[in-house]
C-alpha cells in the first residue's frame, strides 16, 4: 500500500526551494491519492501537472497500482494549514470556533493565534475592534470572497 507519507515526501522533493506548499495528502487503502496544493502567489494548472508527473514518475504502477489527483486547494475551503492563514493576511474570513460562535473579519496575522480587526457595527452600536483568537479553539476559517 502506498502511504501518505510516500506521497508526501516526493511532493517535497519537487517543491524544495519554490513557493508551492502541500496543504493536504491522502492515500486511502485503495490507494486513491489526493493531493491538494497552493502557493504564495497561488498555484496553476502547470504546477499541478509538474507535480503529478513527479509522482507517477516515481511510483510503479506495475508493482502497485493507484489513482491521483493533485489540485490546487478549492476557493472557499477550509484554511487547514498555517502557510495558508499567511497567504490570506488583509482579507475578510469567517472564523467558527469549536463553541459554534462566529467572527467575521479582517485577518491581521497568524502566528501563535489569529487577530482579526472586527467591523464596526451600528446595529449593536460597537466601533471596530480587534480581537485575538487562539489557534485551538478555532473549528473552521474560511476565506470570504465577494463580488463587489
Amino acid at each position: 500500500m502506498i502511504t501518505a507519507d510516500q506521497i508526501r515526501s516526493l511532493i517535497e522533493e519537487k517543491l524544495e526551494g519554490s513557493e508551492l506548499f502541500i496543504v493536504d495528502v491522502t492515500a486511502s487503502p485503495g490507494n486513491a491519492i489526493k493531493v491538494e496544493l497552493d502557493g504564495d502567489q497561488g498555484i496553476s494548472i502547470d504546477d499541478c501537472v509538474g507535480v503529478s508527473r513527479h509522482i507517477e514518475g516515481n511510483l510503479d504502477r506495475e508493482v502497485e497500482d493507484f489513482e491521483l489527483k493533485v489540485m490546487s486547494a478549492g476557493i472557499g475551503e477550509p484554511l487547514k494549514v498555517d502557510r495558508q492563514y499567511i497567504k490570506n493576511a488583509g482579507r475578510e474570513v469567517s472564523v467558527i470556533l469549536t463553541d459554534g460562535t462566529e467572527h467575521i473579519g479582517k485577518l491581521i496575522s497568524a502566528a501563535e493565534e489569529l487577530k482579526l480587526v472586527l467591523p464596526a457595527s451600528k446595529k449593536k452600536k460597537l466601533p471596530e475592534r480587534e480581537i485575538v483568537l487562539a489557534k485551538t479553539d478555532i473549528k473552521e476559517t474560511r476565506v470570504r470572497i465577494s463580488f463587489k
